[in-house]
């Protein structure tokens, strides 16, 4: 942001008024005193107890700034309160961008755990696809369309660079198809050899749950990586109800050692294809929010993600069916009652 000589596009769930959120507002307005033109987009519901002073700031300092589904209850313009933007998304001068799980607020923001994320940087056309989501979601909220010049079609759109092909794609209600669960189910129905699913939250929908059971079934190396320890007591438990059929199908589940917390959303699948954005693995993401993913097709990019996965690994236990069915009866019983639930969650 300290180089953009154009414009900055800002989008995320939660903007804190913390020392992690500092570092990147401080950098939006350092860009619109240099005259930098700076849109940042928040979620209302998300951002709602942390922003502090920092809209007050970014408007004195000529930053258009607007909430993303602002809670309306009643009237013409009333929104359902369950709809929420979980994007997050970083343009600069449509050249370079980013995307992944992290919110801008501090890795320890909730007591007793420290969040760990994953955000992937891109530069060239397919930032300039980020900018579209971007730009949408802003028409969206405000009615207002940017200037040509800075569209991805513009005269400032970025040529070609580097070697690995990617693609972004967005998904939320307004779509007529749940894009990235379609998307998930598709990769693992396609897995050869492996398949690595990272998620803070596994809620899955029927198709991805037989998707999973199935790649492992037919021989594919199927691993789930959670936390051991959850930041939300309901989706915690209801999640864990659905381990004991993938573990019977020979899906291998690692819980990773508290208090890390592993906030970060990706998968790859066989050694070319890397999945990095903000969707979880639940019914929420695929079908309530609006979330965004970056597709990835290259080897070497998965041989990144594989490190840290094996990072994962070295902090976790595998969970096994034997010792899994042995849990007492009431913890079955909570997290059994918390799954039929678990289409809200």
């Amino acid at each position: 942001m300290d180089g953009a000589e154009h414009y900055v596009h800002v989008l995320y769930y939660i903007i804190a008024d913390d020392d992690t959120g500092r570092i990147v507002m401080d950098a939006v307005l350092r860009a619109a005193k240099r005259g930098v033109r700076c849109r940042v987009l928040y979620d209302a519901l998300g951002s709602r107890r942390y922003l502090g002073t920092l809209v007050k700031e970014l408007k004195a300092a000529g930053v258009d700034v607007c909430p993303a589904l602002p809670l309306k209850l009643f009237g013409e313009e009333r929104r359902r309160p369950d709809l929420r933007n979980h994007r997050k998304i970083v343009v600069v001068d449509g050249k370079i961008g980013y995307t992944g799980s992290q919110n801008l607020v501090d890795p320890v923001y909730k007591p007793g755990v420290v969040y760990e994320e994953l955000v992937a940087r891109v530069q060239g056309p397919v930032a300039g696809q980020l900018d579209a989501v971007f730009l949408s979601d802003l028409y969206s909220e405000t009615n207002v369309r940017a200037p040509q010049e800075e569209t991805p079609n513009g005269t400032l759109a970025p040529e070609r660079c580097g070697d690995a092909p990617c693609q972004v794609l967005p998904s939320g209600p307004a779509f007529d198809t749940d894009n990235i669960a379609v998307l998930f189910t598709t990769l693992l129905y396609h897995a050869e050899r492996r398949a690595v699913l990272i998620t803070p939250y596994f809620i899955p929908s029927e198709s991805l749950l037989r998707a999973l059971q199935n790649a492992a079934l037919r021989g594919v190396e199927v691993h789930l990586i959670v936390s051991e320890q959850g930041d939300q007591f309901l989706v915690s438990r209801a999640q864990r109800s659905y381990y004991e059929e993938m573990l019977a199908a020979g899906v291998k589940i690692h819980a990773v050692h508290p208090p890390t917390f592993i906030h970060a959303k990706h998968l790859s699948i066989d050694d070319d294809i890397a999945v990095i954005g903000s969707s979880n693995f639940d019914v929420r993401s695929f079908q309530l929010n609006l979330e965004i993913v970056l597709l990835v097709y290259s080897a070497d990019v998965v041989k990144k993600q594989r490190q840290i996965e094996e990072s994962y690994l070295a902090r976790a236990d595998e969970i096994m069916l034997d010792a899994w069915l042995l849990r007492p009866r009431f913890q079955q019983f909570v997290e059994n009652s918390c799954r039929l639930v678990s289409a809200l969650l």
